[in-house]
């Protein structure tokens, strides 16, 4: 009868997976199990509806989930197995459907987040230069479709640091108006980059306060870009004028410490800078050279520390340069 039970209870648990994953939300079903880091689990819910459905928009995205599951484990070869296989099944998908450039929902997560997950495999495994190599191809063939920030913010995150920073569309903004960057060369300046239903962004608020009010009178300059999404409250599509009002409404309802802070509204700015994740928060030191690129949230401490060494550098440049003049 043990035996039994078991035959019988391993049976009713792989219906069940396949019922929940067949007619329900496979993707969701599959975050749910890596986020318990049952991966296991994760695996045989794909395996299970690719048997009884097929290969899908929807499986390949379940299957970017796993990649990037494997590779939060360090499983680096499991990560790209999964990884390039949804991106081959994506491509021939595309294909078919004859919008091999422009992935449509949910096709553009899984086909973003199978380049995002290859190329952070051969960063992890120290092939930096091939990384930025795959991520310029990607970029040149997706480049007018909805994954092509995504793919700038993992190029960005190999390649930007160190470079100079792109230059802000300032042509329309909210608040104070904005300053071009070459106008602020002899400040470190902060890029706060948010979305007007962003809850991270209005959680950095209270950090970003804090940190004017201890560097500001140090030179330190804070612009917060901001672009269109489509749709205000409650998610009801409006055009750009009535979402520029609104994201007026949200700025000064949760944004009010940051009162001194211009506003930058424009598409192009989060597309030169990768903003695929808000906040996204860049660093900048006194001549304009890019000293940290950081897709998400920021604590206090970690947010210092980055500034504190911009400030240390711009003072140390400085001293040597008096020393020079005087030898």
């Amino acid at each position: 009868m043990g035996t039994l039970r078991l035959i019988v209870g391993g049976w009713l648990a792989l219906s069940s997976v396949s019922m929940a994953t067949a007619a329900g939300d496979l993707a969701a079903a599959v975050r749910g199990a890596a986020a318990s880091g049952d991966l296991s689990l994760a695996e045989r819910q794909v395996r299970s509806y690719r048997q009884s459905v097929g290969i899908t928009p929807d499986l390949l995205e379940a299957e970017s989930w796993l990649a990037r599951a494997e590779f939060d484990e360090r499983q680096y070869d499991r990560a790209d197995t999964y990884a390039m296989e949804t991106r081959k099944l994506a491509v021939e998908m595309l294909a078919k459907s004859g919008h091999a450039d422009v992935p449509l929902p949910p096709l553009d997560i899984a086909l973003g987040a199978a380049i995002e997950v290859h190329a952070q495999v051969l960063a992890a495994r120290g092939a930096r230069t091939a990384a930025a190599a795959f991520l310029t191809r990607e970029l040149a063939t997706y480049r007018q479709s909805s994954i092509a920030p995504r793919i700038r913010k993992n190029l960005n995150l190999l390649t930007l640091v160190g470079k100079p920073a792109p230059a802000l569309d300032v042509s329309h903004w909210l608040g104070p108006k904005p300053q071009p960057l070459a106008a602020l060369k002899g400040h470190p300046v902060l890029l706060f980059f948010w979305a007007h239903w962003c809850a991270d962004c209005k959680a950095e608020v209270p950090i970003l306060a804090r940190l004017m009010a201890e560097y500001g009178s140090k030179g330190l300059v804070l612009i917060g870009p901001t672009q269109h999404y489509g749709y205000a409250a409650g998610g009801d599509e409006t055009s750009p004028e009535r979402e520029t009002r609104y994201i007026d409404q949200v700025r000064a309802q949760y944004y009010g410490a940051l009162g001194g802070m211009p506003v930058p509204v424009a598409e192009a700015n989060f597309a030169r800078y990768g903003c695929s994740t808000t906040p996204t928060l860049v660093l900048l030191d006194r001549t304009g050279i890019v000293r940290m690129y950081h897709p998400g949230a920021m604590s206090y401490e970690s947010l210092s520390e980055q500034i504190k060494r911009v400030m240390r550098s711009a003072s140390l440049g400085t001293t040597k340069g008096r020393l020079a003049k005087r030898g």
